[in-house]
């Protein structure tokens, strides 16, 4: 740096400190300003091309119509500024801190953004064209007609974030998470979304003629659509199992069951997230998120285990699968189905004793009542899988004739869903699971 140009920025920091405010318009081109704190300051119209700006802290700052050509800003903090038609066109601005600052229109084609904080930040009309946000955090940002068109979004937080109207053709979408995200009106064609889940999007009058779906994006997995595939492709729900439990859960049972989930979840990894549990004066339903649906069968097997139930649960669904090897179902799919479920069965004795010795001083009454079992797939089809006969029935409502034996036996009676409805369900499974 010349000595009139270090001067200049020496001027700067100095008037800064005495409280200035107003450097709009300021030529700081090539100079290092690494680690300078400029926070709150006015910068609009400022230019900082090829600068050194590693670390500054300029959150709050007024820098619409900037310019950042090339500049480096990596660990920068630019929270809450406002970059409105500003260009930072291949700028370095990986790990900076960009949460909550406004960046309408601005220019960012090239620019490194891995990393970098983008959370709430407002990109509606940006130019991201080829950019890098390779692990960035954009949970809840707007990119509304943005230009997102080979941009590199792999394995980054996308979660509600906005895409309306925005251009993604040949995006690297691989391994991201953008679940809750709005799609409305976006263009996807090309796009690379390999390992990417499709539920709860907002996905209305989506443009896309076909997308990647191979782990390496190298077009060897390409998917084309019509109109009616495209909306089943992006309209997806959580897979669930539930189980409805005739009784409020109280606190020792709670504790047991979390044991017993925890152990199973030990040695059963498609357990990788803990129930939500709702429970009201009467009833308590226990929902099980699963990532693919060929584990819902035998997820269900597994979290029942707790229950006198269990045993009729679990042969209802053995015999489903047992139906479902002789039907003339896609082969991938039957594949997935019975191997997700033989990985079960084959270890059904060391899971019934893992509960087996968390229950055993239990007087808990709460595991003997009568259950349901609800599946429910990506398309929001549901499939009961049992149904206690005993279920909704109160004590004072049943005959008094029934005895204690007559109960277990009606609980125990086989319920078996009509089988049409069972291919009816597999079928409407993730269709590219086939």
């Amino acid at each position: 740096m010349i000595e009139s140009e270090l001067v200049k920025v020496y001027q700067i920091v100095k008037r800064y400190q005495e409280g200035e405010r107003d450097f709009s318009g300021v030529n700081l081109n090539e100079n290092n300003l690494s680690r300078i704190k400029l926070s709150q300051a006015n910068l609009s119209g400022a230019s900082f091309m090829v600068a050194n700006l590693t670390s500054a802290n300029l959150s709050g700052c007024n820098l619409t119509g900037a310019n950042f050509n090339v500049a480096r800003l990596s660990n920068a903090n630019l929270s809450n500024a406002i970059l409105d038609r500003a260009t930072l066109n291949v700028s370095n601005l990986v790990r900076a801190d960009l949460s909550e600052a406004s960046m309408i229109e601005s220019l960012l084609i090239r620019g490194e953004l891995i990393q970098a904080l983008l959370s709430k930040a407002k990109l509606i009309q940006a130019n991201l064209n080829g950019a890098d946000l390779r692990e960035a955090k954009v949970e809840q940002t707007d990119f509304s007609y943005a230009n997102l068109s080979g941009a590199n979004l792999s394995n980054t937080n996308l979660v509600k974030a906005s895409f309306v109207h925005a251009d993604l053709t040949q995006a690297n979408l691989i391994q991201s998470d953008w679940v809750g995200a709005d799609l409305s009106g976006a263009t996807l064609t090309g796009a690379k979304l390999y390992n990417v889940h499709r539920f709860s999007l907002k996905a209305e009058d989506l443009k896309c003629e076909w997308i990647d779906l191979s782990p390496h994006g190298d077009h060897t997995h390409v998917v084309n659509f019509n109109p009616e595939t495209l909306k089943k492709f992006f309209n997806q729900s959580l897979p669930l199992v539930q189980i409805f439990v005739d009784a409020p859960l109280d606190f020792e049972s709670n504790l047991i069951l979390m044991t017993i989930y925890y152990k199973l979840a030990q040695v059963y990894p498609v357990m990788n997230r803990p129930p939500s549990i709702e429970v009201d004066y009467r009833r308590t339903t226990l929902t099980f998120v699963v990532e693919r649906e060929e584990h819902l069968f035998p997820l269900a097997c597994m979290i029942i285990f707790p229950f006198d139930d269990s045993s009729p649960t679990q042969k209802n669904i053995i015999n489903l699968m047992k139906k479902i090897k002789e039907e003339n179902l896609g082969k991938n799919r039957k594949i997935q189905i019975l191997t997700a479920m033989n990985q079960v069965i084959v270890k059904a004795n060391e899971f019934k004793l893992l509960v087996k010795e968390s229950q055993s001083d239990s007087r808990s009454i709460f595991f003997k009542s009568a259950t349901q079992t609800l599946l429910k797939n990506s398309s929001q089809q549901s499939l009961m899988v049992h149904n206690n006969a005993n279920f909704g029935k109160r004590f004072d409502e049943l005959s008094s004739r029934q005895t204690d034996a007559d109960l277990t036996l009606n609980s125990r009676q086989s319920n078996l869903p009509d089988f049409k409805e069972v291919i009816d369900f597999i079928e409407s499974f993730d269709y590219l699971s086939n």
